[in-house]
């Protein structure tokens, strides 16, 4: 069905999700084109690919080549609410629209499919999955969430034997999946927008595990009360890790599982949680028939996933970039940066993400950040909501438990760098925080 649209047009075009599908398009030579409020190296990387892109929130900007409905498929983001008015029109024309998720479920169909779900950690895995299997001569076509510093882009195609999608639970959007393979990494309570209670989160997972294929297979984080190939740390799991140790900022661990053990593995992205995702997708490949040495070569030669654990300067003092936007995901951040630097003074530059998370979060939020040396705050990057009453980043430092805490302005943030004492700087956050990295790297090389 989605096949017969010569011309697709996007409502998001420059999220990280649509953006994948859009170079999916045009690689197959159909006209692409759509609307996003900001440019950014995503929307300037499909210009150049020939998209027709607009910024301007106006109906009269949609190019006259969208404008026959027979021929046009509009696909649109979760994140844009029903009443933008440009998706309104299409509606009001009657045009076939679907859901980014709907689009992948249709891509995939008829496609041996692999699906990457959880709440952390799927972006890692799809991305450490597309490269073993690109370095493996697999055919295969990924749509993943965060862009891979291997080949620099958030679509990865050599085929299209396999489909592999990040399965994103937010909006319940995985459930248009029907994969033949399928991984959970975790399940953390999250998106309280969407799911009401923890209870209501997992049975959203479970549902799209019952949505596997006959004879599909799903693979899930040990810790996970969710029948499944297990993997993970602990000596039980049917793959698993040992001798983990870093050395240089690489981690070195061996893998054991029912038929072998791959020793003395090297892998450039430092942290366990990492080390976990890299496991997930050995596990995957070993379903796929592909040889340990094969994939101990091609996991030593993975140069990791833009803004998760990315080393921005080594000296004079170490800068890291990640997208942590959830306390589970600041507290693996956290131990793996007091593991490698233990004797370091470590700062936490931190942007908070929704005013909804925040809220939702503020005590684990607190709790976490209360354990870095020097804790700097941000004001709440909004996204796709507005401000709800008494949330803010003030209400969360003050239940920091930390005296050395600020909150401040992006404007002041590189006269903070420059009076800090501290040797390691982390930034995280999943809103516009990462435009600062520059900054803050010159204002440490100063």
């Amino acid at each position: 069905m989605i096949e017969k649209y010569n011309k697709i047009y996007f409502i998001g075009i420059g999220g990280i999700g649509m953006s994948s599908i859009a170079l999916y398009f045009l690689d197959l030579g159909k006209t692409v084109g759509g609307y996003d409020k900001t440019r950014t190296d995503l929307t300037i990387n499909l210009e150049n690919q020939g998209a027709k892109i607009h910024y301007n929130l106006k109906i009269s900007k949609i190019p006259s080549v969208f404008k026959n409905k027979q021929d046009t498929l509009i696909i649109y983001t979760p994140a844009i609410s029903k009443d933008n008015i440009e998706l309104d029109f299409f509606i009001k024309k009657s045009y076939n629209y679907l859901k980014r998720s709907e689009a992948l479920g249709l891509i995939s169909q008829n496609k041996f499919c692999i699906a990457i779900a959880g709440t952390h950690g799927k972006t890692t895995t799809s991305i450490i999955l597309s490269h073993l299997l690109y370095e493996n001569n697999i055919s295969f076509t990924s749509f993943v969430g965060g862009i891979s510093e291997n080949y620099n882009s958030n679509y990865i195609e050599k085929g299209q034997d396999i489909i592999l999608v990040e399965a994103d639970e937010f909006d319940r959007s995985f459930l248009t999946l029907k994969p033949n393979i399928a991984c959970i990494t975790s399940i953390d309570l999250d998106h309280l927008d969407i799911y009401n209670s923890r209870k209501d989160l997992q049975n959203s997972f479970n549902e799209f595990a019952r949505n596997l294929e006959k004879d599909g297979m799903l693979f899930k984080n040990f810790d996970l009360e969710i029948d499944g190939i297990s993997y993970g740390f602990d000596s039980n799991a049917e793959y698993s890790i040992v001798n983990y140790k870093t050395v240089n900022d690489s981690a070195f661990f061996d893998i054991i599982y029912k038929n072998g053990k791959c020793e003395n593995i090297r892998f450039e992205m430092p942290g366990k949680h990492n080390a976990s995702n890299a496991l997930a997708a050995f596990a995957i490949c070993k379903e796929l028939k592909i040889n340990d040495g094969n994939l101990k070569k091609s996991l030593a030669t993975f140069k990791g996933v833009k803004r998760r654990f990315s080393y921005v300067l080594k000296s004079p003092k170490i800068l890291i970039d990640d997208y942590a936007h959830h306390p589970k995901e600041i507290q693996a951040i956290k131990d793996s940066i007091f593991s490698l630097y233990p004797e370091k003074i470590i700062m936490a530059i931190f942007q908070p993400h929704l005013f909804s998370r925040t809220r939702d979060f503020m005590n684990e939020f607190a709790s976490t950040l209360s354990m870095f040396h020097e804790i700097v705050l941000l004001d709440i990057y909004p996204a796709r909501e507005e401000p709800i009453e008494n949330i803010n980043s003030n209400e969360l430092l003050n239940k920091i438990d930390n005296n050395n805490k600020k909150l401040i302005k992006k404007i002041e943030l590189e006269n903070h760098i420059i009076n800090s004492k501290a040797d390691v700087i982390v930034v995280m956050g999943a809103g516009d925080i990462s435009n600062e990295v520059e900054n803050i790297k010159n204002a440490i090389l100063i």
